[in-house]
């Protein structure tokens, strides 16, 4: 069976994942992707084939799924549905965020989970990889509403967390308030106060630069890059797309690092700002989106810039793109675009936001390609950082949490050089997924068939 090439071999294993979890397409889209690079490391080296790590890497240690009730303002009782994806935890407890979106499914939080067991080995601290989260959407929710459901969630999964068993985190549709109301009922039903989720606030146990952390690591990382190049982002013209809080940060650390954002987006479409969006844009731009509540033409009319409604950024010509609204965003024909107009460099803020076509079309043309498991490990990093302080009952300052985050990207950097050099040439995508591969590859042998 293993004389097979690894094309060969990675479409039989594919064919398998399949039938095993049918109806899943973002879970089958991930586990390709890392097979397309992982499998030939794997047929090269006898340990890990032998023992079918990564049969047993992409199925889920377990998968908790409950029924979540509350009521509404009007007193209607409404239910939703929860989920807890605990897929990894050779390397260190489940680490992973909590997403609360009509769109989660269970396929899309294993893709989550299973992406977050490679970016959270990459970042070299003891986390494993977990996801979870709920079909429920906060927007339009009255904040009681939201403490409601928050409260119910938590009181079906706070039995299956702990400070040394899983810690969720934040993630799309969960923000400060969300962790602080589940938080809050972890410890009423616990009558623990242990680091059992981060992204607290600041005063209960929270971390300094979390909120700014993914997308300050997105671009330290693409810096990284280019600085392997013997080059950097000074003067590059950049695109971002998203409005929320990566793309924000993002958008705040390029300015520092030099360079031109011309463009943010939303569901509505995306603003195109040739002159920047610099500070006091910037701090429009925020208050916007995270206290307005506001769509991105608002911006438009204020700056009196171009509007395209309903469209992505991608056809505006740039050196550097920082896909950071959500998965699936970027296809193969927008990879085309932004390689055809000069673009030399993509970090990705979001998760999975460039599917398999336009991945292959950025590693084919040479591009600097910043795979989402490692340019967007920031967030997590620092949430690491957070348990790591709850752990010692200390804070560390502002300036300490961004020097540690820079060499933690540093870091993810050289792993993904170690791996994923091509003659001179860095494939990040192999770099990224045999590095995330290896740690934990080599943790599961250890425990033997566990």
């Amino acid at each position: 069976m293993w004389d097979e090439s690894s094309e060969a071999m990675v479409e039989k294993f594919m064919i398998g994942l399949k039938r095993r979890n049918p109806g899943e397409p973002e879970f089958h889209q991930a586990v390709e992707e890392v097979a397309h690079t992982v499998m030939p490391f794997v047929l090269n080296h006898e340990k890990y084939k032998n023992a079918g790590i990564l049969e047993r890497m992409t199925e889920p240690d377990r998968i908790v799924i409950f029924r979540v009730c509350w009521e509404d303002d009007q007193g209607n009782i409404r239910a939703n549905r929860g989920y807890r994806v605990q897929f990894n935890n050779s390397i260190g407890p489940y680490k992973g965020g909590l997403r609360f979106h009509p769109s989660v499914t269970l396929s899309v939080l294993k893709f989550l989970g299973f992406e977050q067991t490679f970016k959270n080995s990459l970042t070299t601290l003891p986390m494993g990889g977990g996801k979870g989260g709920a079909d429920f959407n906060p927007k339009g929710k009255s904040d009681r509403e939201v403490m409601r459901f928050c409260q119910s969630f938590m009181t079906q999964l706070f039995r299956h967390i702990g400070p040394n068993i899983d810690v969720p985190a934040g993630d799309i549709g969960v923000g400060g308030r969300e962790v602080s109301y589940m938080f809050g009922q972890y410890k009423r039903l616990t009558g623990e106060f242990t680091g059992a989720l981060t992204g607290k606030g600041i005063s209960f146990g929270g971390s300094l630069i979390r909120t700014e952390a993914t997308g300050y690591g997105n671009v330290y990382f693409t810096n990284e890059m280019f600085k392997h190049k013997g080059d950097s982002l000074e003067g590059k013209t950049c695109v971002v797309s998203g409005s929320g809080n990566v793309a924000q940060y993002t958008i705040e650390k390029i300015n520092h690092l030099g360079g031109t954002v011309v463009t943010a987006s939303d569901s509505s479409g995306f603003i195109h700002d040739p002159s920047g969006i610099k500070d006091e844009k910037l701090e429009f731009l925020k208050d916007l989106k995270n206290n307005k509540r506001g769509r991105i033409s608002e911006y438009a009319d204020k700056y009196g810039c171009t509007f395209q409604s309903g469209q992505r950024p991608w056809a505006v010509p740039c050196q550097a793109a920082f896909p950071c609204a959500t998965q699936n965003e970027l296809f193969g024909e927008d990879a085309q675009t932004l390689v055809n107009n000069g673009c030399i460099a993509v970090g990705e803020g979001a998760n999975m936001p460039s599917n398999i076509d336009a991945i292959n079309h950025f590693v084919k043309s040479k591009v600097m390609f910043g795979p989402s498991k490692a340019a967007n490990a920031g967030g997590v990093a620092v949430s690491g950082l957070e348990m790591t302080q709850n752990s010692m009952r200390l804070s560390w300052d502002r300036e300490e949490l961004d020097v540690r985050l820079q060499n933690i990207m540093k870091s993810i950097h050289k792993q993904c050089v170690t791996y994923g050099d091509e003659n001179g040439h860095v494939n990040y995508v192999k770099g990224a997924n045999i590095a995330g591969f290896v740690k934990v590859a080599d943790a599961m042998l250890a425990y033997g068939v566990v």
